[in-house]
């Protein structure tokens, strides 16, 4: 007589929580546009917490954290470190997330004359002086740069750590992008400017591509030489005034962090 046998219980699944701090939820929503791929890793994970995609929030701890947005409230550097502990590892998403966002504009201004002019009641508003990248305030564990993020490099990371593997994310300028693309260079070309030769690739050269200078989604390559481009925007028609502009948009700090360390550096945090 043969004992009935009880299959063991299938292995749990790595846990995924999605987190949203100061931003528009464009990254939050590539993970949905992940079309084919979202069965896929929902297969491969558990979703606890995202609330994007489910009004379920699940309690931690959790395996893998995505978070989108910058730090711009007191509460939010409570909430980011209430995450971070619970968190095993932590992936920042997006220009917010890495670099501060288009909210960073506010870093050299006048926080309180914003307030007074947008809002009837500034007194009601409880902000911070400057919004900030998550690693200003927590350990992370991998940065997805982009404005928003790609769909296949978000996946690529996911991947990756699912097989517990560092992510196969490139360090190069949207130049090389261009190359690999067969792209013309529409500053050789036709004297368009172009933040290409200082700006980390991710975007597939998409902006060159259609005859358009790079707008430096992706902020500033590992390794890149600002003072050297300058000139270069200078020649293209750009004044002073222009090229301040051109760099201060979605990824203003971290722009402005290159300037100040100099010519030829590389990015401290050694990000993807």
């Amino acid at each position: 007589m043969t004992t009935p046998h009880t299959p063991p219980p299938p292995p749990a699944r790595p846990r995924l929580g999605v987190f949203k701090f100061a931003s528009c939820d464009g990254c939050q929503l590539t993970l949905l546009d992940c079309e084919d791929e979202l069965l896929g890793l929902a297969a491969e994970l558990e979703v606890v917490h995202f609330a994007e995609a489910s009004s379920g929030a699940g309690p931690g701890p959790y395996d893998l954290v995505l978070v989108e947005g910058s730090v711009s409230t007191p509460e939010h550097i409570d909430r980011i470190r209430r995450v971070r502990s619970e968190a095993r590892h932590l992936v920042t998403i997006g220009a917010c997330a890495t670099a501060g966002g288009v909210q960073a504009l506010r870093n050299n201004a006048d926080v309180g004359a914003y307030l007074s002019t947008v809002y009837a009641r500034p007194d009601y508003i409880a902000t911070l002086a400057t919004s900030t990248p998550v690693s200003a305030h927590v350990p992370v564990d991998f940065e997805l740069r982009g404005c928003p993020i790609d769909r296949g490099q978000l996946v690529e990371v996911i991947t990756a750590f699912l097989a517990g593997r560092k992510p196969g994310i490139p360090n190069h300028s949207v130049c090389f992008a261009c190359k690999r693309r067969g792209a013309v260079c529409v500053t050789v070309a036709h004297g368009t400017p172009c933040l290409g030769p200082a700006t980390h690739a991710g975007c597939g050269a998409l902006c060159p591509a259609y005859g358009r200078g790079c707008y430096g989604c992706f902020g500033p390559a590992d390794t890149t030489n600002l003072p050297a481009l300058v000139p270069l925007l200078r020649r293209d028609g750009m004044t002073g005034e222009d090229v301040g502009r051109f760099l201060h948009t979605f990824n203003t700090a971290a722009f402005a962090a290159v300037e100040e360390r100099g010519p030829g550096t590389t990015d401290p945090e050694g990000a993807g």
